[in-house]
């Protein structure tokens, strides 16, 4: 590790992070890539750990040769790979170079802090999934959708035998064919939004023509394997004693309120469920970032025409800057990277960068479309019950948060928090915040949360008092 600054600290090692890590050391720079995985790759290219063996670790993999690629040049660059590096804050005094402080350990268990300097910062720290709960939901054997193909990819394992596949966005047809492909038998894909809404934007879908034959080839799988795909379909009740033994699925109008009637149940030993991805910007906006919403709801960062935030000198890449897959998290990793060997070493810009720029507007396009089509609706909420857990590791049910709301005077996530405790647990409201943003603003389909935290992940009190003390 360099005792002078680097003139890049890159934080997260998926799509975004390999590629602007990897462009910038083509450009000169000295960089650290900084993740909290033992294995570079993100949460796309998650892949078995060499200990298992793994004989064809691309088979769950589209565009494997492109993640070889750009490991294969990580590993042949200058670049200071850190694994096991959980970052939980950023830092800048003045003009001094940005200071990372992190906690290494691949799970976080040592404990030992460590800081590293740069000149300039990408953040390419990916997303988390969104989740909306409902009667249920906290059953042994309800999986995420993105959980789902973690333990494929990586785990080489499946949640169970019999798996209804449900939520909305495109992470659910890449996960219920790699779960029919792995030998499960899927009986439903029930997605609460539908296609039509991609309709409305031709000239993003004529632009991505690989988008449309990427959604092509799933529905080949799912058709092989006769899974049923329903539009306009949730699963609202989740049933069984000590795990998944059925899920109840009714039909949804078009603000996602479920349909008097059309309920059914369907027998399975796992539920995988997710709906949508939200963007991992906490240690962007506690440095001031701005940020918009998305057309998926989300809020996501404000960035240049170069992948600069509104604070100088950082960067960002990937689903920080909206939800839009590892391509387009690529394109941005290696523009960002580009900008910032402009900015350090006032070398002209190549001319390379007017091609990324075409193609990271086309690919987010339609990435604002797909946003706009699966983006929840507001009827959601009729999902609950008041005896619902929405804050699973504090135990706030529906009827609490409602109660925060509608005789407290609640108006904000961060209200109901202070009265409910709903998001002050372990996962930092992770799992809850976007449902709990919904249900303090009267049950909209896709509130963003704004409230701003110092820590990105859970850190030591000891750690905190050690930063005053004298080197």
């Amino acid at each position: 590790m360099s005792a002078e600054p680097y003139d890049l600290a890159v934080i997260g090692a998926g799509a975004a992070g390999l590629a602007g890590a990897v462009h910038a050391a083509g450009q000169g720079l000295s960089v650290a890539l900084l993740d909290d995985a033992a294995q570079a790759g993100g949460q796309f290219f998650r892949h078995p750990a060499p200990a298992l063996k793994a004989g064809r670790p691309q088979a769950l993999h589209h565009h494997w040769s492109a993640f070889r690629e750009l490991r294969s040049r990580l590993a042949a660059s200058a670049v200071d790979h850190l694994t096991g590096h959980h970052v939980w804050t950023v830092t800048r005094d003045g003009d001094l170079p940005w200071a990372v402080h992190a906690l290494t350990g691949a799970d976080g268990e040592e404990q030992r802090p460590v800081c590293i300097r740069a000149r300039a910062l990408l953040l390419a720290t990916g997303a988390y999934e969104r989740q909306l709960p409902f009667p249920g939901w906290t059953l042994p054997g309800v999986v995420s959708a993105g959980g789902v193909q973690a333990m494929l990819k990586s785990g080489l394992v499946l949640p169970g035998r019999r798996i209804v596949v449900a939520g909305s966005g495109p992470l659910l047809l890449a996960a219920a064919s790699s779960l029919a492909t792995a030998g499960a038998r899927v009986p439903l894909v029930a997605e609460a939004a539908g296609y039509l809404g991609y309709a409305r934007h031709p000239g993003a879908l004529a632009a991505n023509p690989g988008k449309l034959a990427e959604g092509a080839l799933h529905a080949k799988v799912l058709a092989r394997h006769r899974v049923r795909l329903s539009t306009r379909s949730a699963v609202t009740e989740v049933h069984g004693t000590d795990r998944v033994e059925a899920v109840t699925v009714r039909r949804l109008d078009r603000d996602w309120r479920p349909l008097p009637g059309t309920g059914r149940r369907i027998a399975c030993d796992a539920l995988a469920v997710g709906h949508g991805l939200v963007p991992r910007i906490e240690l962007a906006t506690a440095l001031g970032c701005a940020t918009r919403q998305a057309p998926d709801g989300t809020s996501v960062l404000v960035l240049d025409d170069r992948q600069q935030t509104s604070v100088p000198g950082l960067w960002a890449a990937g689903e920080t800057g909206g939800i839009g897959g590892w391509q387009l998290a690529a394109v941005e990793g290696e523009l960002a990277a580009l900008a910032v060997a402009h900015r350090l070493s006032g070398r002209p810009a190549p001319a390379r960068v007017r091609e990324l720029r075409r193609r990271r507007d086309r690919m987010r396009r339609f990435a604002e479309a797909m946003g706009a089509a699966h983006r929840p609706g507001p009827g959601w909420t009729h999902w609950l019950q008041d005896g619902t857990e929405v804050c699973r590791c504090e135990e706030v049910t529906a009827g609490s948060i409602r109660e925060a709301v509608a005789e407290l005077g609640a108006r904000d996530a961060r209200t109901v928090k202070l009265l409910t405790r709903a998001g002050m647990g372990w996962c930092q409201g992770r799992m809850c915040g976007a449902a709990v943003a919904c249900l303090a603003a009267g049950g909209g389909g896709a509130a963003a949360s704004e409230e701003r935290r110092p820590f990105a992940v859970p850190v030591p009190l000891g750690t905190l008092a050690a930063l005053d003390e004298p080197n």
